[in-house]
């Protein structure tokens, strides 16, 4: 399932050249995948009341084009694979019909701090949002 977030882009978030900051595109990437956890009833919080954390392990963005202060932007995010230990995320931010950023996420799943696996149930509703045929073409050549 790829779901899709807008966002609009403030004055605070961008550099001296009028441009979304280069620190702020994780912001929103990490916005956008809370607000897809949300609306598919797996909140952060309640994974919190489950126990679950989920640990960003690695991140791999590509800056392709800037986004300009007050640009309306479309994230798109989905997950690409998993199992009931780690994850893999894709984003992409669109603004005006042109992708401007795609990002690779990793995580792993945790409880107490440390790297433990999923209950079956919990795994079973992400695995419902998975989209492995989705995958970035320059990442289906790495593959």
């Amino acid at each position: 399932m790829v779901h899709e977030y807008r966002r609009r882009i403030f004055g605070y978030e961008c550099d001296i050249y009028g441009h979304l900051n280069n620190a702020n595109y994780l912001h929103l990437y990490e916005e956008a995948r809370s607000v897809f956890l949300e609306d598919n009833e797996m909140s952060v919080r309640k994974l919190q009341e489950l126990g679950i954390s989920i640990y960003i392990t690695r991140v791999k963005i590509d800056f392709i084009k800037g986004i300009s202060l007050e640009s309306e932007c479309l994230i798109r995010s989905w997950i690409v694979s998993g199992n009931r230990l780690r994850g893999l995320w894709q984003q992409e931010i669109e603004v005006n019909g042109e992708i401007c950023s795609r990002i690779n996420v990793e995580g792993v799943y945790a409880k107490n701090g440390k790297p433990k696996r999923l209950p079956r149930e919990v795994y079973e509703k992400f695995s419902q949002l998975m989209m492995p045929e989705k995958v970035f073409e320059r990442d289906k050549k790495q593959r």
